[in-house]
């Protein structure tokens, strides 16, 4: 599969869960006697973003008022991070605005404190199941309820850089397993050291926890429980990290090169012929990458065990109500607008994400790079499994140390039980 630049919005992050204790509030019911047509209502809602997508939520906010005219919606937004130390000061407060784009990593966070709306009351009444297959209304299952709702998707794969395999003289990755995975790219360093380019088939794809996670899910384990206890043990990580041992010292993207590249990874700065992301990635890698690269291939990743059910769907972004909100009816279909409706198909297209609605997914005017990255979710069906439980308090920070160990481990500063010791030792931080 190959993926042509085109103009794509949608973006990515890697996010950290601060520590921070939040106030919690009741949860459930809301304060609200049920949705009366002829009441004047006003909802706030928050997003992070740019002003292109704030523009674009007010084309939807237009759209919806339209339909339900005694409802008012207004909206604020700020940049991620500024987006969550502003939830983290009204969420101290008891102040969360009615609706909210919410992101994975704080589902948990939030909704254990008791600080988001259980939404599967509404679900089949305000907001239609219709259009979301059952494994997308579950990834936003925690504690007991359903606290988010997906507004798109996006699956783990592995692009190709297309001129720079060329140039190397190197054929992209057939398939297969990571053993082979890792032969092709020795040899693809080999060979693109033999054309004189400075290039490698890819970095340590150990150093990726979401690697780590398609590896125990080839076992039949998510990472960690419903309760959010580890599914894993020392030996497990142990296992994995040695498997790559002769790639970091001999022919995986030196370590060393990081520093050269930062904030870009080796794949942005065209030093990378492959790497393994998420697929909503393409079009951040095509921005960074330049006008010179107009072309990635999108495949599946390498597999542990064959048949395995190791990938899943993740959503790009959901979106969720407070807890303490007035008008939990009105907020709930806000929601189902936002998600459900062909006006929001036809506004937003795939600024966030591919539309996990089919019905918003049907009406929006899909580019060339989103119909590719489409086709690509639908052709890994048989290798999709049930989405594992939200994400602990505390991910984003272990993901990072797993990457930042990763990069030790390929210095030689850090052996790998000495990495398994410090990631078990910042992971009993996260758990208490």
């Amino acid at each position: 599969m190959t993926l042509r630049k085109t103009r794509f919005l949608s973006t990515a992050a890697v996010i950290t869960v601060g520590g921070l204790a939040l106030a919690g509030c009741s949860g459930g019911g809301g304060g609200g006697d049920g949705y009366d047509p002829d009441e004047e209502i006003t909802l706030n809602f928050s997003l992070w973003g740019n002003d292109v997508r704030a523009d674009l939520y007010q084309q939807v906010f237009d759209a919806f008022e339209e339909e339900y005219p005694n409802i008012t919606v207004n909206k604020s937004f700020l940049d991620f991070p500024a987006y969550w130390e502003k939830r983290q000061t009204e969420a101290a407060g008891g102040g969360l605005p009615d609706v909210m784009q919410f992101d994975y990593s704080y589902l948990r966070q939030y909704s254990e404190n008791g600080l988001l709306l259980d939404l599967a009351p509404y679900i089949g009444e305000e907001i239609s199941d219709e259009s979301l297959a059952e494994n997308i209304l579950s990834i936003g299952e925690v504690a007991g309820g359903t606290f988010g709702i997906p507004t798109s998707t996006n699956a783990w794969g592995l692009f190709g850089n297309t001129k720079l395999l060329a140039d190397a003289g190197v054929e992209d990755f057939a398939g297969g397993t990571y053993d082979e995975y890792t032969d092709w790219m020795k040899q693809a360093r080999a060979t693109a050291e033999e054309n004189g380019v400075d290039a490698w088939g890819s970095a340590d794809w150990a150093g990726r926890i979401q690697v780590f996670e398609q590896y125990m899910r080839s076992q039949g384990t998510d990472l960690f429980t419903e309760e959010g206890e580890p599914n894993f043990t020392e030996d497990d990580l142990r296992t994995f990290w040695d498997m790559t041992s002769e790639a970091r010292e001999d022919f995986a993207f030196p370590a060393q090169r990081w520093a050269e590249v930062y904030p870009l990874s080796g794949f942005d700065a065209a030093l990378l012929m492959s790497e393994g992301t998420w697929d909503n990635f393409g079009a951040g890698y095509l921005g960074n990458l330049g006008e010179e690269y107009t072309e990635l291939s999108l495949q599946e990743p390498p597999v542990f065990e064959e048949g395995a059910k190791d990938l899943y769907l993740k959503p790009s972004m959901l979106h969720s109500v407070a807890a303490n909100t007035d008008h939990p009816e009105a907020s709930a279909m806000l929601v189902d607008f936002l998600i459900n409706s062909e006006e929001s198909g036809e506004i937003f297209g795939t600024d966030r994400g591919l539309p996990a609605s089919t019905v918003a997914l049907e009406a929006a005017d899909l580019d060339e790079l989103s119909e590719q990255i489409k086709q690509y979710e639908t052709d890994i069906a048989d290798r999709l499994g049930d989405a594992p439980p939200v994400p602990i308090v505390g991910y984003g920070t272990l993901e990072q140390k797993f990457l930042d160990l990763g990069k030790e481990l390929g210095f030689g500063t850090l052996t790998v039980d000495e990495a398994v010791d410090q990631f078990f030792n910042e992971m009993d931080a996260a758990l208490s």
